[in-house]
């Protein structure tokens, strides 16, 4: 990217992140991968109990092998051998962990978080439980509202999701759009938007100039 698209990505991070911050999110610039988890070390206390929701920018970025790396009590949900209701287990005391990572599906430029989920055990973290939540999250998750928020996971990163995980039979993965299927194995199955927030600082928001994820 070339010094003026540069400094254009940044200025609208930084318009972002003031939004965030006027709605009682805890957000940031965070100018590199590197800066990221140098902060999240001196963020995150040894042994504090940490969970994940599934999201391919936490891997791109380090962040999985972070949280992975034997200073935190890590709730695994990718244990292999697992069985669904140990899953579930994984899931349900991830409500009660000190530090939750993920990302977000989209971000609006008047400071929102818009997330659909078809488990919906990521947007049960986010909306409340974890002490912590960290969201972590490329420049091209920004949006200018809730209308291109939706719009942008419908079309885009739903259809984009089933192929990194090796769904094939919902109408986005058919398709590579939205069809409001009724796929048992449909991704978009609850929606959350989060606002204003009531707690100051609980969900963290570290805003990356860069393509990450979908």
């Amino acid at each position: 990217m070339n010094q003026a698209l540069a400094q254009m990505e940044q200025k609208k991070i930084e318009s972002a992140v003031k939004a965030l911050n006027a709605n009682r999110f805890d957000a940031r610039f965070v100018a590199s991968r590197e800066e990221l988890l140098k902060l999240l070390g001196e963020m995150v206390p040894e042994n504090a109990v940490v969970a994940n929701g599934g999201s391919f920018t936490l891997e791109e970025t380090g962040v999985m092998d972070f949280i992975r790396s034997g200073r935190f009590q890590f709730l695994d949900r990718y244990r292999t051998g697992m069985t669904a209701e140990e899953k579930r287990e994984i899931f349900l005391r991830s409500l009660n962990s000190d530090w939750y990572f993920t990302s977000a599906n989209a971000i609006t430029m008047d400071g929102q978080l818009f997330n659909i989920d078809g488990n919906s055990n990521r947007i049960a973290a986010i909306a409340y439980g974890p002490r912590n939540v960290v969201v972590i999250a490329g420049a091209n998750k920004l949006v200018q509202d809730l209308t291109e928020a939706e719009s942008r996971v419908k079309n885009w990163s739903v259809a984009a999701n089933c192929f990194r995980l090796n769904v094939h039979t919902t109408g986005c993965s058919l398709t590579g759009k939205c069809t409001d299927c009724k796929s048992p194995e449909r991704m978009c199955c609850n929606t959350l938007i989060s606002s204003f927030q009531r707690e100051p600082g609980r969900v963290k928001v570290f805003l990356l100039p860069e393509t990450l994820g979908y």
